[in-house]
């Protein structure tokens, strides 16, 4: 309003006021509540609004409603009416020729509110100018004796476990995927040393004094190991209630003043520390926290790292040290001394350079960085917010910026075709613009219609990509990529097998990516897997989501989106991950550009601040390179869908968490699970699993290849409850008990499971264990007998060895157990004696039925009876018979002999110490068999 435009003003009208059907004369004002709100729009010819609107003769129909408003039943202002209408039919025509194939060159002059205004310009200026003969790239000393542990850890002492700065240092060791071990400062050290090789290659307090307030013994003990094995100390000042001044740091000379608050923070770029970290000039403002402790000496063993002012006047003039290197000139220790905690950027990177340095290049991360931007949703953008041909222009000339920081920078196209041309006319000319240059990037596919795979059938998901892929083909669009992106992320994680299948059938995809594995949040703890041989990369997010695109808009406003870019979220993503790739929109391109401002802003502050080398290669390489690096990720971990909102959302709706198990038993074999399963099956609210075609009643999913197949597989063995079921859904394979991972996936899919366990004499569950493989034929169970499988050394043929450890290992209960327990609540585990199940099985059938929480209670008096010719309790199916166990089970074996026995007693005597003084702490009753192994 008061714009100057193309259509009259007011006064032009009519000079003072309109006349209305009223029957009184109402202002140009008075109307503009009922008009106004289109017109306003209208009159504008210059500039955009905050929401794209379009001119209001692009949009007819909301002209047709005002002119009926203001001039319908108006008898005086016949001709006036007849006016408007014909000025009514004249827009229709032009809105139509602007709809056209054709599109007049008048459309792209009425639809004048799609003129950009000039995107964000980044403020940032590097204090080195860039210039690349100033890095400061120093390589930590390399130890003259190789006595660490090939892969030693981080030993972190903490205040207590949930301290807030013991917290942000583990974030970072686990982001840059560093091992580490946790310790809360106590009275006593952990061991620290295994078979002579040191185990961990720095030593971290969280609060330096705490390591100089050591006792005597225990700072003797850890100072020796430090000096023997060339290992340093990072610690970090606490925060003073009182504040010092020259107070003198216990044992050194170095002195501190405390409480400070710090400004205007540079890097001295001289110390021999500095490896990911560049001296990039000065921090300006002020430093986060006002608790600084600066450090004062003259002693030329202390090397400034970092510096700092301070805006009390008496400091005014002064370099304060914020951080200190003690080269260990006095007692052969070097040591790294924050004067403040994580919370400044920069200090995260330097605590990096500190580790590597202090554990003499052991503990470094790698100086490469990968990283390819997406721009999903290419055509796909609703009318208003899509990429002109002036945005497409801005997009490669800052492509070819890039590729003057970034070696190899190109920017990777997602498209869904359906939405081809369907902007309005100037964003219709950035689509044909982006097709002209269509080899000037990498291009991948969406879905034709960006619908979310696990809303399509089977069929519906392949005909869309293949529809998307013809639309490439017709448009010369690549289509060998070997990489795609799944709308929404849906159906990549929690893995959706059909989106898989279509993949690879469709479009040869090796590669996806995604940021749902294993949840969206927390970021640091993004992985990696692979299934069905396509290689899922983790995906980042760089503060831009397809409503983040003016930049007076941004959530928080600009300052948030530049904190993130100067050594915040989106400046830590890169640094601590060696492979990023980050998620954009094609919005993010259009309107106020801010993906190309995010993105130029934060490489030239990485250029300025680290000695990162930054690369782009192609996806397919990036994942191949990906898993050269982190081998360990290629076995997936498959979650709990339901305990995720956003994995919920993008899971198939005919599946359900109901359809999992709530308990498992989980053996070992030959200790009467069987029996168990037959048991349990006989309550009316207990339901096993579908019978395995391989493995009969066992599905054996956790522990072996099952697992790969993936959740879809293994919800298939067990019945969709209806919404009034009260089934108790469980399964039992008895192989899960030993293996080394399960306890792993049990908690990862099944966080609320129940576990049982069953555990009778070890030395005669291997006796069983060996006949049963003989009664099956195993070959080399055939071949050796039980004492020389029992005896079997290292050096003996492979076969035997194999058998041999699969006979004796499930054996060692106490280890198993614990190693469930790792992962599960005590609560959560029941260990049932298997001679009391074979003796009593009505009592133990009680006990556990209160364990489960099952309802209603089966009585078992009723159902179960011992059967004098099986020599064990079988279920009752009449008055007078019985169903036992099928013909395997309940075989007699020959007699064990007491050489066999001797040497298997003394084999488990030191695991059933263990045993028993697990099943003590657990609140168990000792077994008898138990009692009577270690007397």
């Amino acid at each position: 309003m008061g714009d100057q435009g193309a259509l009259a003003s007011p006064s032009e009208v009519e000079e003072g006021s309109w006349r209305t059907w009223g029957g009184r004369n109402s202002s140009w004002e008075e109307l503009l509540p009922h008009v106004g709100q289109e017109t306003s729009v209208l009159l504008t010819s210059q500039g955009r609004s905050s929401g794209r609107n379009l001119p209001l003769i692009c949009r007819p129909w909301r002209l047709w409603q005002r002119t009926t408003l203001c001039f319908a039943g108006t008898r005086k202002s016949w001709r006036r009416s007849m006016f408007f209408l014909a000025v009514l039919v004249c827009l229709l025509v032009v809105y139509s020729l602007m709809e056209s194939p054709h599109r007049s060159f008048m459309s792209s002059v009425l639809c004048s509110s799609l003129v950009r205004g000039r995107p964000p310009e980044s403020v940032f200026q590097c204090g080195n100018h860039g210039n690349s003969s100033l890095h400061q790239h120093h390589q930590p000393p390399r130890s003259s004796e190789n006595r660490l542990r090939e892969d030693p850890k981080v030993l972190l002492f903490t205040e207590t476990q949930y301290s807030r700065l013991g917290k942000a240092i583990t974030e970072i060791l686990v982001a840059n995927r560093i091992k580490y071990k946790m310790e809360v400062f106590g009275k006593s050290l952990p061991v620290l040393t295994n078979l002579s090789k040191g185990k961990y290659g720095t030593v971290v307090f969280e609060n330096f004094e705490r390591y100089l307030q050591i006792d005597q013994w225990n700072r003797e003990l850890l100072d020796k190991y430090l000096r023997d094995y060339n290992v340093g100390i990072v610690g970090f000042m606490p925060t003073h209630e009182e504040t010092q001044v020259g107070a003198k740091l216990r044992g050194f000379p170095l002195f501190i003043h405390t409480n400070m608050a710090l400004e205007n923070a540079s890097l001295n770029s001289d110390n021999p520390v500095l490896r990911l970290t560049r001296a990039g000039g000065n921090v300006s403002g002020n430093l986060p926290g006002t608790d600084w402790t600066v450090f004062v000496s003259d002693d030329p063993n202390y090397v400034p790292l970092e510096w700092a002012c301070s805006s009390v006047p008496h400091y005014a003039q002064e370099k304060l040290v914020a951080a200190v290197l003690d080269k260990g000139a006095i007692d052969g220790i070097q040591r790294v001394v924050f004067g403040g905690g994580l919370e400044f950027w920069l200090h995260r990177l330097l605590f990096l350079d500190a580790i590597s340095y202090l554990s003499m290049g052991r503990l470094s991360v790698s100086l490469d960085r990968y990283m390819l931007v997406d721009i999903d949703d290419i055509f796909v953008a609703r009318k208003g917010i899509r990429m002109t041909a002036e945005d497409v222009t801005a997009l490669l000339e800052s492509q070819k910026r890039l590729q003057e920081m970034v070696p190899g920078w190109k920017f990777n196209l997602g498209f869904s075709g359906k939405y081809y041309q369907h902007g309005y006319p100037e964003e219709n000319m950035g689509d044909r613009k982006l097709l002209e240059h269509v080899d000037d990037f990498w291009w991948f596919g969406h879905m034709w219609g960006h619908t979310q795979p696990h809303k399509l059938t089977p069929a519906g998901l392949e005909a869309q990509m293949q529809r998307n892929k013809q639309f490439a083909i017709d448009h010369g669009i690549p289509t060998d990529s070997g990489y795609s992106v799944a709308p929404h992320h849906s159906g990549v994680y929690p893995v959706h097998e059909p989106l898989y299948d279509a993949w690879k059938k469709v479009w040869n995809v090796r590669v996806t990516s995604s940021e749902e594995y294993p949840h969206l949040y927390p970021a640091r703890l993004r992985r990696g897997f692979i299934h069905r041989n396509i290689m899922v990369l983790p995906r980042q997010t760089c503060g831009l989501f397809t409503h983040t695109i003016f930049i007076n808009k941004y959530p928080g406003g600009r300052a948030v989106l530049d904190r993130s870019i100067h050594g915040g979220e989106l400046f830590q993503s890169i640094v601590f991950n060696p492979i990023s790739i980050f998620m954009t929109h094609l919005s993010n391109y259009g309107n106020d550009r801010l993906a190309l401002y995010t993105f130029e802003s934060v490489i030239k502050f990485i250029k300025c601040w680290t000695n990162l080398n930054l690369q782009t290669v192609p996806p397919l390489q990036l994942g191949e390179k990906y898993f050269h690096l982190y081998p360990e990720e290629k076995d997936p971990i498959w979650g709990d869908p339901c305990s995720d909102r956003r994995h919920m959302e993008i899971w198939s709706k005919n599946k359900t968490c109901e359809q999992l198990p709530k308990f498992l038993v989980i053996g070992p074999q030959k200790t009467g699970t069987t029996a168990l399963y037959t048991f349990l099956t006989m309550h009316p609210a207990i339901v096993a699993n579908y019978p395995s075609p391989e493995t009969f009643e066992e599905i054996q999913f956790f522990n072996g290849k099952n697992y790969y197949k993936g959740i879809d597989w293994y919800m298939q063995f067990f019945p969709i409850p209806k919404n009034s079921s009260g089934k108790y859904l469980f399964e039992k394979s008895a192989t899960y008990f030993e293996g080394e991972m399960v306890p792993k996936r049990v908690k990862s899919l099944l966080p609320n499971a129940k576990l049982v366990a069953i555990i009778i004499p070890p030395g005669r569950r291997a006796y069983s264990w060996y006949h049963h493989m003989r009664a099956h034929n195993d070959p080399t169970a055939l071949q050796y007998s039980f004492y020389q499988v029992i005896t079997a050394t290292d050096s003996s043929p492979r076969q035997l060895r194999d058998l041999r450890n699969k006979c004796l290992n499930p054996g060692m209960y106490a280890k198993h157990i614990e190693r469930w327990l790792d992962y599960f609540p005590a609560s959560q585990l029941i260990i049932i004696d298997g001679e009391e199940l074979r003796n009593d099985p009505v009592y133990i059938m009680n006990d556990l039925q209160k364990f489960l929480e099952i309802e209603p209670f089966y009585n078992y008096t009723e159902h179960l009876r011992y059967d004098k010719r099986k020599g064990f309790y079988c279920q009752v199916i009449e008055e007078d018979k019985t169903k036992c166990l099928g013909r395997g089970k309940g075989r007699i074996y020959p007699p064990m002999n007491e050489s066999e026995s001797k040497i298997l007693k003394d084999f488990y005597q030191s695991y059933n110490v263990a045993l028993e003084k697990l099943v003590t702490r657990l609140d168990y009753p000792v077994p008898g068999w138990l009692e009577d192994d270690l007397q």
